[in-house]
């Protein structure tokens, strides 16, 4: 089998990648007061070899800043941080995408700004603790209930820090649909339990996220839109339920009615969640009709698999690119892969763990 493709180039609306290898969105908690810094700016430009940067996720909102030290979207302080990022990246020849994520009930007031509240779908506390700065960790709250009003709010704030996104420089935004994260939660008739236009069916329940998509395509252009969903997934207390396959059968057909430039398909099987049927990819594909990726547990072998079988167009990487900031040329040259990953250090503060871990040349100089 050829092992060309994973490193061709590809057109994503209107801008060429120079791979098919995505850098998966991570969270890694280095945005001091939720402004990214010369630090995320330096990390990002190490690993731009990637046909397509994803950002950690990225909150639209004050109400979106669930857990500690993650970067916002929403104020001229972020939008000049994120500019030392585009740039950064942009010189060495990187395309970068923001992920907006907002968390809704996955937070805790204790990481929120003043006057901003942890606000979901329906009063549905989820299971689990929150780390806090102050406090250490907290049980999840329960959420408020978001009215109308808020709804709407939220979709404007969505279509606002893209707008900002756009200012700072970034070639597109991802809307975060995965994780039980807020936009997933409208999904889950566990977490959102509404009786209006918003809550019961499944025309209803995905509205929040095809409004949105629609909005801000219409606000910086269908071609920098992207989404990334988890059908099946678990995390952040998200429950398995009856009709998963023909909520995202109807997502993808809606959104390829608007046509937005991708979808994100992510797997969290390898870390022990439910596998995603290869029968629900496939309908997403087929219904979406623009470009996918898919993500989880990939491998060179298995990405350059699911690319030749026109499962995918690109194929996203996470963790791998914490510990091998030259992942890109390593995965090319078949290097092997650095295995000195610092799990401790995911979500710290500083340049630990997050800047230091070595290219290939450097291993084989302290070798």
């Amino acid at each position: 089998m050829s092992t060309n493709k994973l490193f061709s180039h590809y057109q994503l609306g209107k801008i060429e990648l120079k791979n098919r290898i995505v850098m998966s969105p991570m969270t890694r908690s280095r945005a001091i007061e939720n402004i990214p810094n010369e630090v995320i700016a330096a990390y990002y430009a190490q690993r731009a070899d990637a046909g397509l940067i994803i950002t950690e996720g990225t909150s639209p909102s004050p109400n979106g800043l669930g857990y500690a030290r993650i970067p916002g979207l929403f104020n001229s302080q972020q939008i000049e941080g994120w500019k030392k990022v585009t740039n950064a990246v942009h010189a060495k020849g990187g395309r970068i995408f923001v992920q907006l994520m907002h968390t809704g009930r996955i937070g805790h007031e204790k990481n929120l700004p003043q006057g901003a509240r942890v606000l979901a779908p329906s009063a549905v506390k989820a299971a689990g603790q929150m780390w806090t700065d102050s406090n250490g960790m907290q049980d999840l709250p329960v959420p408020h209930a978001m009215t109308y009003q808020e709804i709407q709010l939220a979709k404007k704030e969505f279509v606002q820090a893209s707008q900002n996104a756009v200012e700072a420089g970034f070639d597109g935004v991802e809307l975060h649909g995965a994780n039980g994260y807020l936009i997933e939660q409208f999904f889950s008739p566990f977490a959102n339990l509404r009786t209006d236009e918003y809550g019961g069916s499944i025309e209803n329940r995905t509205k929040f996220a095809i409004e949105i998509a629609r909005e801000i395509s219409n606000a910086i252009g269908k071609e920098k839109v992207g989404i990334r969903v988890s059908p099946y997934g678990v995390a952040s207390d998200m429950k398995p339920y009856p009709e998963i396959d023909d909520t995202y059968a109807y997502l993808a057909k809606e959104l390829g009615k608007i046509g937005i430039v991708y979808m994100h398909v992510v797997d969290h099987s390898s870390m022990g969640a439910p596998k995603v049927p290869l029968s629900i990819k496939h309908t997403i594909r087929e219904q979406f009709g623009g470009t996918i990726i898919l993500a989880g547990g990939y491998d060179k072998q298995k990405a350059e698999s699911d690319l030749q079988h026109g499962n995918a167009d690109l194929i996203g990487f996470g963790k791998p690119f914490i510990n091998n900031p030259d992942f890109v040329l390593r995965l090319e040259n078949d290097l092997p892969l650095s295995t000195n990953l610092d799990t401790s250090t995911f979500y710290s503060v500083g340049e630990k763990g997050y800047l230091d871990y070595p290219v290939y040349e450097q291993e084989l100089a302290t070798a």
